[in-house]
């Protein structure tokens, strides 16, 4: 395929599980395609630079995951943890960690609990963290609005005397939860992934990026954006950014010399840029570039470079809302046939459920509430995809279902009626944490 040339300089041959692929030491560029050629050593067709944005999210997410298996070092990162104190105990532990111990294989352990995980306590941690997130103690993050319910960073969040510390904790877990395949429980307005140097993808902001930061904000810019400045004389624009805070007003300069500095409809395509990213960026600069040290200890920038921010946002968060068909058609039954009684009435419970309580129950068996974006064929169970699964237990009327959250089971006992399937499952799924659960 080469002619037997040799790599270009930086250049090394690698080989992972999907198949041999390459990577340039000083840029830690990596790709399937062979750079004497330009041809991949997976589909075996020609890359063509001007397409490289068209190509597909699986292509995309198996060279990602395969830097990801490359890199895993030898040994276990284990954290032992309170279910009362997950976000405490995990900063705690994993601050203490050396960067050379983040990208072992990661085990999770809850107090007073005989579980072992196999990949199922591991995406219950990072729901559970994820989800403290937002506790107003630690002041770290916040809605940007109500109608989306995106997360922010807090432009207040030095008032906690360790944020700094706390944002390099939080990047370290984001990038736990991309090195290990796991969902987090929230999202993140697109700037967050994408901003100037202190964000993941280091790409430019938009107009259209304002919207989910700030939408009465982004408003005011684009009837300027819409507008001929030119012939509105009552404008007077100026390159500075006005705001309020804590009662006060606060004009900052857009670039040098900027209080002096008119906007016309000839640099008016500037002054807009420039004022969005003084909004998006606005008190949160130092709390970004914590974030984003300690993201960059487990993740290599260069791993992403394919992926834009919504593919990132996928990656991290998964897709919530759950496509009932998929679900039923990706199930498997261990001593349960589909035309069994027992199951005809869990699907007929599971459609009677808003998307709500099918995501508490979804969390309730994989330990997740997160759907891959391939959906439930690609659900991951210990390290490889793994579908959900009914496996009969016993004829125990009184037994609860009990949950195997490492192998998406749920062990459902042969009830002999649909109320009591329906009470028994609902009570396990809504009253019990970590009780009947592996």
């Amino acid at each position: 395929m080469s002619g037997g040339k040799p790599l270009p300089p930086g250049w090394r041959l690698r080989v992972c599980s999907i198949g041999a692929y390459f990577a340039h030491e000083k840029s830690q560029v990596t790709t399937f395609y062979d750079p004497r050629t330009g041809i991949s050593t997976v589909t075996g067709d020609k890359e063509m630079p001007h397409l490289r944005h068209l190509k597909n999210f699986s292509w995309k997410l198996y060279e990602f995951q395969c830097m990801c298996y490359q890199n895993c070092a030898v040994g276990k990162l284990e954290l032992k943890l309170g279910r009362q104190s997950v976000f405490d105990d995990s900063f705690d532990q994993l601050m203490k960690k050396e960067r050379s111990e983040l990208r072992k294989g990661l085990k999770v352990f809850f107090e007073d609990e005989e579980a072992r995980d196999y990949g199922g306590l591991s995406r219950e941690w990072f729901l559970l963290l994820s989800r403290d997130l937002l506790n107003p103690l630690y002041c770290l993050f916040e809605y940007a609005n109500t109608q989306t319910y995106l997360l922010r960073i807090s432009p207040l969040s030095y008032m906690n005397p360790l944020h700094l510390r706390c944002f390099k904790f939080v990047g370290r877990v984001v990038g736990l939860a991309l090195f290990n395949y796991k969902f987090i429980d929230c999202s993140f307005t697109m700037p967050f992934y994408k901003r100037d140097s202190n964000r993941i993808l280091k790409r430019p902001l938009t107009l259209h990026d304002l919207e989910s930061v700030d939408p009465e904000f982004y408003n005011s810019v684009l009837f300027i954006s819409e507008m001929d400045l030119d012939e509105l004389e009552d404008m007077h624009l100026h390159f500075v950014h006005s705001f309020s805070e804590f009662g006060q007003v606060h004009e900052v300069e857009l670039k040098d010399g900027g209080a002096g500095l008119l906007v016309t409809e000839i640099n008016k395509d500037e002054y807009i840029q420039l004022l969005v990213e003084a909004r998006v960026n606005r008190g949160v600069t130092a709390q970004a570039a914590a974030f984003l040290t300690g993201f960059e200890e487990v993740i290599s920038l260069g791993w992403l470079k394919y992926f834009d921010e919504r593919e990132l946002e996928v990656m991290l968060c998964g897709v919530q809302e759950i496509d009932l068909e998929d679900w039923r058609e990706n199930t498997e039954y261990r001593t349960y046939e589909p035309t069994d009684k027992q199951i005809i009435w869990f699907w007929d419970f599971v459609y009677e459920m808003n998307n709500d309580e099918r995501i508490r129950l979804l969390q309730f068996v994989t330990g997740t509430c997160r759907i891959p974006l391939g959906g439930f064929k690609d659900l991951m169970g210990n390290t490889f995809p793994h579908k959900f699964c009914i496996e009969r237990m016993g004829d125990n009327q009184n037994s609860l279902p009990k949950s195997h959250t490492c192998f998406n089971r749920l062990d459902l006992p042969a009830y002999e009626s649909y109320e009591l399937l329906k009470m028994k499952l609902l009570f396990a799924v809504e009253e019990t944490e970590g009780f009947g659960m592996e």
